[in-house]
């Protein structure tokens, strides 16, 4: 049976180039894949892009140590003694937020939603009442 058989410019490049011997002896050939069969990590690709870019390990883009801002806010305003300065450090995030947002900052993107600094204010007043009243109680 004489059937049609269609090669794509593709498969042509693809076939030349093994004809050729381009894809013999190649550094990783027979190696393993990175990370196969660890356990999968979700941020695997801001890993490689930092290993890749020559990231030191102190050293994040500014989108990722925006990201780590945000994940340590609670701990970070319950070290704040006033009101105001826990409202300055959430204008200063939702500050630095809202640039990340209209890709104004180096990184991978970030997609955070600006605080509420009454939310925040509120739930700081109540773990600080909270410590008040066990320091009182004597725990």
């Amino acid at each position: 049976m004489g059937g049609y058989w269609y090669e794509s410019s593709i498969d042509r490049q693809l076939r030349e180039a093994a004809e050729r011997g381009e894809f013999e002896n190649l550094s990783g050939a027979g190696k393993p894949l990175a990370g196969y069969g660890g356990e999968y990590d979700e941020d695997w690709w801001v890993k490689d892009w930092l290993r890749r870019e020559g990231a030191t390990a102190g050293v994040l883009p500014p989108t990722l140590a925006l990201r780590r801002a945000a994940e340590d806010l609670e701990i970070v305003v319950d070290r704040l003694r006033t009101e105001r300065d826990v409202r300055d450090h959430v204008g200063e995030i939702n500050a630095r937020i809202d640039k990340a947002r209209r890709g104004l900052m180096d990184g991978p993107p970030v997609l955070l939603r600006p605080f509420d600094a009454d939310v925040v204010v509120a739930a700081w007043r109540e773990r600080k009442s909270g410590g008040l009243e066990q320091q009182q109680r004597g725990g």
